[in-house]
């Protein structure tokens, strides 16, 4: 799998939150597509750098953990 810290600002991607995070804080995270990468960040503090995977792991990670 190759994976990156996403370097470039991340204000200008859509993030969509995980629908297993809660308004009350905890393990949450956010996930924005684009056409090469997704990107995965911690929703409590998006001011950190986000990681960013190509398609085909993400679509490997969801269906694993789906299992």
């Amino acid at each position: 799998m190759n994976a990156h810290v996403h370097q470039q600002p991340i204000d200008e991607l859509a993030w969509r939150r995980s629908s297993y995070s809660s308004e009350e804080g905890g393990e949450c995270v956010e996930v924005a597509a684009t056409p090469g990468s997704v990107h995965i960040r911690d929703s409590k503090d998006t001011t950190r750098a986000a990681l960013a995977v190509e398609p085909t792991a993400w679509t490997a990670f969801v269906r694993f953990t789906a299992l």
